[in-house]
């Protein structure tokens, strides 16, 4: 990839080794040209000043049919038909509170954020740690923590909080391994069909048998409120919280792993003075959290950020990697440092987003990820790592292993 060259999120050297990659189109300037997945023209956004105006700014929209007058092609539709999503149920993956906008994004997080608040996680943080406790009974050695430890947390959880009985979620990990690996078009109408009509059998269920759950009070929105939800958006809004609710949390805590066990002596600090931890989760986050972009922006107003005229109707790619490694914003941003403290911006990272789409389950996710390691390397103290190299997935995006072969060693008595 030379800077004559329009760049990719295709780039096998971007998806290979995105923070570098990234990085250099950063140091190109502040607003790049290039492609999306599907080919398609797009305005990388690399430094984090910028990342932030762009993704604070209301002019700058989730949804194309935000933009009046332009018809600005869905880049997402695009993909989707290109992984093998049927037209049909395209809209439960693109029609979600992730792509909303303005009083109808307000409207469909209003109706989970009580889910998330802060005192709703910390009390759901015993059954974290029982969770992973069990897990981790259940480990043997040599094991795969991605298999064993890192998916079934996150999974566990959200299905939990949910209503997902647990008999189902196997079904979750299948069609969620068919959608994200983007290499089976094949599977993919089977997928959909099946995960779309396991949630209306939930649904069906709910109606008839309530639980404590989230679902049933979404049940009860759909049935009874006032906040007019469909039946579509209920199922959209089921499949968006257990795949969000899961996939990146499982991913960040293999590369926290991975991250602390090449670090030793980050690790070294952390088993020295465990308050570090929660400092640490979002040292982590900044440094190797698995989401490299954003979700696609479309300009809906004539707009400048960094001396840039954005056009409306233009298509914008906000880029967490670069922003969370920017020198203008972090001292030796190359290197891990689990005492690192925001210097007075909030997180002081972009890992989980900015503004008006923060992610929703950022608390629940730093929890997960702060009991799951410190516990891990907690019981196990001569965990390492059981093979030299480590097989990365190729996805446009996301970093994420493959496999995460690991020798345990004694655990702490």
């Amino acid at each position: 990839m030379t800077a004559s060259v329009e760049p990719s999120m295709m780039d096998p050297e971007l998806i290979a080794d995105p923070v570098g990659g990234y990085n250099r189109l950063r140091e190109q300037g502040p607003v790049v040209r290039g492609r999306a997945p599907d080919g398609s023209p797009l305005w990388f956004v690399t430094r984090q000043e910028d990342v932030r105006a762009v993704l604070s700014d209301p002019r700058f929209v989730n949804s194309p049919e935000s933009v009046p007058g332009v018809g600005a092609e869905n880049i997402r539709d695009n993909l989707l038909a290109q992984i093998g999503v049927p037209a049909e149920y395209a809209h439960f993956i693109t029609r979600t509170i992730l792509d909303s906008d303005g009083v109808d994004h307000q409207r469909l997080r209003k109706l989970v954020s009580r889910a998330f608040t802060v005192r709703r996680i910390n009390d759901l943080r015993p059954r974290v740690e029982e969770i992973t406790a069990q897990l981790l009974d259940g480990l043997t050695d040599p094991a795969d923590l991605k298999e064993q430890f890192a998916y079934p947390l996150p999974i566990t959880v959200i299905c939990e909080l949910v209503g997902v009985p647990e008999a189902d979620r196997p079904g979750w990990k299948e069609w969620g391994a068919v959608l994200t690996r983007m290499d089976n078009p094949e599977a993919v109408p089977g997928a959909m069909h099946a995960m779309v009509a396991h949630i209306r059998d939930l649904i069906v269920h709910r109606r008839t048998e309530p639980a404590d759950d989230l679902l049933t009070a979404l049940v009860h929105v759909r049935d009874e409120g006032d906040d007019q939800l469909s039946e579509d958006e209920l199922i959209t809004m089921v499949l968006t919280l257990v795949f969000a609710g899961h996939e990146t949390t499982a991913h960040f805590i293999d590369a926290g792993v991975i991250a602390l066990l090449q670090n030793p002596d980050q690790l070294a600090l952390l088993r020295a003075d465990p308050s570090l931890w929660p400092g640490a989760v979002h040292e982590l986050m900044r440094w190797c959290g698995p989401v490299q972009v954003t979700q696609i922006r479309y300009v809906a107003e004539d707009a400048e950020i960094a001396g840039h005229q954005f056009t409306r109707g233009e298509v914008v790619q906000t880029v967490l990697v670069s922003a969370n490694h920017d020198p203008r914003e972090y001292t030796d941003p190359e290197r891990l440092d689990v005492t690192r403290r925001p210097s007075g911006r909030g997180e002081g990272h972009v890992g989980f987003g900015h503004g008006l789409h923060y992610c929703l389950g950022a608390a629940l996710a730093r929890q997960e990820g702060e009991v799951a390691l410190r516990a891990l390397f907690e019981r196990f103290p001569d965990l390492a790592l059981a093979e030299p190299e480590l097989e990365w997935e190729q996805v446009p995006g996301m970093r994420k292993v493959a496999r995460l072969p690991v020798r345990l060693g004694a655990p702490m008595q």
